[in-house]
């Protein structure tokens, strides 16, 4: 009898000890190194609190099918390569949403990312690493996530509408000296 296995991961046990990791490593950075102020530290905690939820949605819960309850599909399959003409707007839409708080955190992350161009091209990466991980682990855990070009397209999107929304919001006077405290590239 061939090995089978079925069962689900959830984030809670991955995520969890990940985030206290980091924020253990922040707090050393921040308090006891004088890396970073106040300010980016809670920039920095935000964007990780971000970026772990977008974790979240993306990869989990993940169903692990393997052996006699695998999925007989063939993992190829499950690539959508046709763009627009697919869309589902639902998806596409929360897919640019997800991405919009990521586009405003890259120019406070990095002040390299200073044109649109950078914005959307950070979020191609990441977008990509994200469903590039989806077909690891449709081929090796029999996961059901599908993998489709129309979410590289909302995502590209969502980061480029999240930089062109910061860079909106500086030019109020209010906002703009708030952006600078949290500018990480900037002297402590």
């Amino acid at each position: 009898m061939e090995n089978s296995m079925i069962f689900t991961i959830d984030s809670w046990y991955i995520l969890v000890p990940f985030f206290i990791v980091i924020l253990l490593l922040l707090i050393f950075r921040t308090f006891f190194r004088a890396k970073h102020s106040l300010w980016q530290f809670l920039l920095l905690t935000t964007f990780f609190v971000y970026f772990l939820c977008m974790i979240h949605l993306v990869f989990f819960p993940i169903e692990v099918n393997i052996g006699e309850y695998a999925n007989l599909t063939p993992w190829y399959i499950s690539i959508n390569y046709i763009p627009i003409l697919t869309i589902d707007l639902k998806t596409f839409l929360l897919n640019i949403i997800m991405m919009v708080p990521f586009g405003m955190y890259l120019p406070l992350l990095n002040q390299k990312v200073h044109s649109i161009k950078k914005a959307a091209f950070h979020g191609l990466l990441i977008s990509l690493s994200f469903e590039i991980i989806q077909i690891v682990l449709k081929a090796a855990l029999g996961n059901g996530r599908s993998t489709d070009i129309n979410d590289l397209i909302a995502n590209t999107l969502g980061a480029a509408v999240g930089f062109l929304l910061l860079k909106k919001l500086t030019k109020i006077d209010v906002l703009s000296g708030v952006v600078h405290k949290l500018n990480l590239d900037k002297e402590t």
